[in-house]
């Protein structure tokens, strides 16, 4: 008679699929994170300031380039120039879902200083953000 051996069963995992799920999550974070941090090249003037809380919620950044086109940066948005007034739009529209959001002003020092306080005065009016911030670059130290 034909005798059947009963073996005993493998309680353990196999991870190695687990693994090539991670390797591959990691190569598709690795390639994103560059895309996800890119912003507009703006040269900002030199103050000292007081820098936002660390409490705070992330701000939104209205940015003026060198050539005076605006541009909103929200979350992982992507950069491209649009109108003051389209700016103002898209800052109320946030402001409704996240009314204590803050929100700043990042202009080149080269551009002229009417742009960046019309884009104030949009947001203000338009937009009716309570308050408007400027950013700046720390100044060097020699």
């Amino acid at each position: 008679m034909y005798n059947r051996v009963r073996r005993r069963k493998v309680a353990e995992i196999n991870v190695v699929p687990y693994i090539d799920v991670m390797l591959v999550l990691l190569i598709i974070f690795m390639v994103t994170a560059p895309l996800i941090t890119q912003g507009v090249k703006v040269d900002l003037p030199q103050a000292d300031s007081e820098p936002l809380s660390k409490d705070s919620k992330p701000p939104l950044v209205a940015s003026v380039d060198a050539k005076g086109q605006y541009y909103l940066a929200v979350g992982t948005s992507k950069n491209e120039p649009m109108s003051a007034e389209e700016v103002a739009t898209l800052v109320k529209a946030h402001l409704k879902l996240a009314p204590e959001t803050p929100v700043v002003v990042n202009g080149d020092g080269a551009v002229s200083y009417d742009a960046v306080i019309q884009l104030m005065v949009l947001l203000q009016q338009v937009a009716g953000v309570p308050s408007v911030g400027l950013m700046t670059d720390t100044p060097e130290k020699k």
